[in-house]
């Protein structure tokens, strides 16, 4: 068969593991595999490559898409020009690593278009998935941020802010709030008390000669509103959140006697190479993909749940975001450690 691959949505460390993995399995199945480039936007253009095992070689271990990707091109408004624009690649079937975005603009497709997918997105807020890959990699670079940060937090006696990216979701504050042992973890799912989190800042003052703690760009203090940077007209999720590290450095600078700082990591959490993690998990859904091709598997996705890559029904990866719970195991490690969350 001619089977193309299309990365959409934002990038994630790994796509380029499942370029490869997929992509040789599919050749090493005679299948002539292709290469949709910037996602919807190489299916309306016709934008094509051939893959082959010179031109997939140790992609795994590198960052960002080698086929590109775009969140700024849906479906909505062109759904008769998109289906006649993928007819005329001639394709036998389609494998898509893409978020909730990519696979809701897929969905109305579904009785024309044969579908393999693969979740992905840092968020890790993807329903139908325990893990996504991504993740793993971006909380490293939160932890190792934190790590980093501690020593210049002592030397001036500053709250240093980590902001990271995960929109509605606390996933990535989380896992690398936890991993470096930040002083306080504040994500969207659990609005903070601002007495409360001036009180615990307050008291750190007492034994501390430096703080420095996570915040996710979507959390926000009871009764305010997230904070958004700007707008990206057009694109499956317009309102661009951020902002909310440089507010609290400025009313704790306000409120204390400490100096308050912030870091934004932005894209820096989707930048860095793969973790070995991260590289097992795409090689596994990429093999997996491969099989559910050779069986005719359509409309099914590669998933990770209890500790192995299975096949699951795509639709569910199109519920609603899986989002951090009030009482997660995760949540209670936090609090058991003292750390405000």
């Amino acid at each position: 068969m001619r089977i193309g691959i299309l990365t959409g949505g934002g990038d994630a460390p790994g796509l380029n593991g499942i370029i490869e993995a997929a992509g040789k399995t599919l050749i090493q199945s005679g299948h002539e595999v292709f290469g949709i480039e910037e996602g919807f936007l190489g299916i309306f253009e016709n934008r094509m490559v051939p893959l082959s095992p010179k031109n997939l070689e140790g992609l795994h271990a590198e960052a960002g898409t080698f086929l590109g990707t775009t969140n700024k091109c849906g479906t909505e408004g062109r759904e008769q020009e998109f289906l006649q624009c993928f007819k005329k690649l001639e394709l036998d079937g389609l494998v898509v690593a893409g978020g909730d975005g990519t696979f809701s603009g897929l969905k109305q497709f579904e009785k024309d278009i044969k579908i393999i997918g693969v979740p992905k997105t840092i968020d890790n807020d993807l329903s139908g998935t325990d893990f996504t890959f991504g993740y793993d990699t971006a909380c490293s670079v939160v932890a190792e941020s934190v790590d980093a940060l501690r020593a210049t937090a002592n030397a001036h006696n500053r709250v240093i802010i980590v902001e990271t990216m995960g929109r509605t979701a606390g996933w990535i504050a989380l896992g690398g709030g936890l991993a470096s042992y930040a002083d306080f973890i504040l994500i969207p799912e659990r609005p903070f008390d601002r007495d409360q989190f001036l009180k615990f800042i307050q008291e750190q003052k007492k034994h501390k000669r430096g703080v420095v703690g996570v915040v996710a760009e979507g959390a926000h203090a009871l009764g305010e509103d997230v904070e958004v940077q700007f707008r990206v007209e057009g694109a499956p999720q317009a309102e661009r959140f951020g902002g909310i590290a440089h507010s609290l450095a400025h009313w704790i600078d306000e409120k204390t006697e400490w100096e308050g700082r912030q870091v934004v990591l932005g894209h820096l959490q989707r930048a860095k190479s793969p973790t070995t993690t991260d590289r097992f998990l795409t090689l596994a859904m990429g093999v997996t993909v491969s099989q559910l091709v050779n069986e005719k598997k359509w409309g099914m996705a590669a998933v990770f749940r209890n500790g192995e890559v299975i096949a699951a029904p795509l639709e569910q990866l199109m519920q609603p975001a899986r989002l951090v719970t009030h009482d997660h195991r995760w949540v209670k490690m936090a609090q058991a450690l003292g750390i405000f969350i």
